[in-house]
């Protein structure tokens, strides 16, 4: 095993505007499962391929324990990789598939016997060995895939989005068997995905990427709970985080977040927490709200008043334990780089300038009698809001963003 470091790693393609992938300084230790997301063309895949030596690097210097490997060929570099495809031999058997590249490498028989056996019994493949990869589920050629990587005993597993050919249970099934899998054998991984609830829940730190530059290195919840910026805070979360404009009034020995036609008074918690708010005193935010945040006034005690968004329910999303409501409310939605680009990914249209409203999403109780077409109140718990420089996209916490200190 051994850790894997990216010191000012680049890739430039020929005739390409933009580096793929642009002085990426990331160290991964030894033994953790690092995840790479982002959105498709963030240079994540492009990451990985170099890790692996599938890809040349442009600038910077790549180590693998304290071997750099920059020029290094791929079957020198001691990793596995796992790819999206399988990639496995039609022709050949679980058994003959799992042991191929320790054929190649001419390990001993009994040696290749013994490892094929440990990484069947670990991946629940002892009744498939003699099977071929047409006769098995999906998750089940992953897990061949997993038991090629694993006999190789490598120094770092590379995985590149290998879920993403599974239904939706079996997605989930299977990354918690990686997870586990990876934890018990100890190996370093590097593990590249789209999708971020699969960052959240399968890796020790994750590696939020955008345009080739990474934005945020950290653990899931402290990503989760204090995002850099605001395309870390919109990217990382599922239904992602309401974006809204927003201006800080002074009001008392706090602040009101005006919406336009509605405003929000503050949680003292919240303010004593981001002192830079001050900074921003009668001036323009982006307003972070994430769905958990918004909960049916009706199920809620006493809901204060000055913590209430009004709006038309659009759509209701009935989920058994929870109801995604879609409010259309009087407020205007961001408009940064980052909030087009964050609502391009999702699928959603370029943000209309000229559409008057903006549609947020809560996650409300499963008593909710809301229906479409209702005029709803929905509560918001102001003590974790998120708020975002309107020009920088960064966080608003201890201290002014630097590029817009005052």
């Amino acid at each position: 095993m051994a850790g894997v470091t990216l010191d000012g790693i680049t890739k430039i393609y020929p005739n390409a505007d933009e580096p793929a992938v642009s002085s990426l300084d990331l160290a991964i230790g030894d033994g953790e499962f690092m995840v790479l997301v982002g959105p498709s063309g963030c240079g994540k895949t492009t990451a990985l391929r170099m890790i692996a030596g599938l890809e040349d690097i442009s600038a910077g210097e790549l180590r693998i324990g304290d071997r750099v490997v920059n020029h290094m060929p791929s079957r020198d570099r001691d990793i596995a990789m796992v790819f999206q495809s399988y990639a496995l031999y039609p022709h050949l058997s679980v058994y003959e598939n799992i042991a191929f590249g320790l054929r190649i490498q001419k390990v001993a028989k009994d040696e290749i016997d013994k490892r094929v056996r440990e990484a069947s019994r670990a991946l629940d493949l002892d009744d498939f060995l003699q099977r071929k990869p047409r006769a098995l589920s999906g998750g089940q050629r992953q897990r061949v895939a997993m038991g090629r990587a694993i006999v190789r005993k490598p120094a770092a597993f590379l995985m590149d989005e290998p879920l993403s050919n599974l239904d939706a249970k079996l997605r989930v099934q299977t990354r918690s068997e990686i997870a586990k899998l990876q934890q018990d054998l100890g190996v370093t991984t590097i593990y590249v995905t789209h999708d971020q609830v699969e960052a959240l829940t399968m890796g020790d730190r994750v590696a939020v990427m955008r345009k080739g530059v990474l934005q945020q290195v950290d653990a899931p919840q402290v990503l989760y709970d204090r995002p850099v910026n605001l395309f870390v805070g919109g990217f990382i979360g599922s239904p992602s985080m309401n974006m809204l404009e927003a201006r800080l009034i002074p009001e008392g020995d706090g602040y009101r977040a005006d919406l336009g036609g509605q405003s929000l008074v503050l949680d003292a918690e919240l303010v004593a927490a981001r002192p830079a708010l001050k900074q921003y005193a009668n001036r323009e935010v982006v307003l972070g709200v994430r769905p958990e945040e918004l909960e049916d006034a009706a199920l809620v005690s006493d809901p204060p008043a000055d913590r209430i968004l009004k709006g038309i329910l659009r759509l209701r999303e009935a989920l058994g334990s929870e109801i995604m409501a879609h409010l259309e409310i009087d407020a205007t939605p961001a408009r940064t780089d980052e909030a087009r680009e964050l609502a391009a990914d999702t699928g959603l249209t370029a943000l209309d300038h000229a559409k008057p409203g903006a549609t947020v999403v809560g996650r409300f109780g499963p008593r909710s009698k809301v229906a479409v077409d209702d005029t709803v109140e929905a509560f918001v718990d102001t003590r974790n809001l998120h708020f975002f420089d309107p020009q920088t996209g960064l966080g608003i916490y201890d201290q002014v963003p630097v590029a817009q200190a005052v």
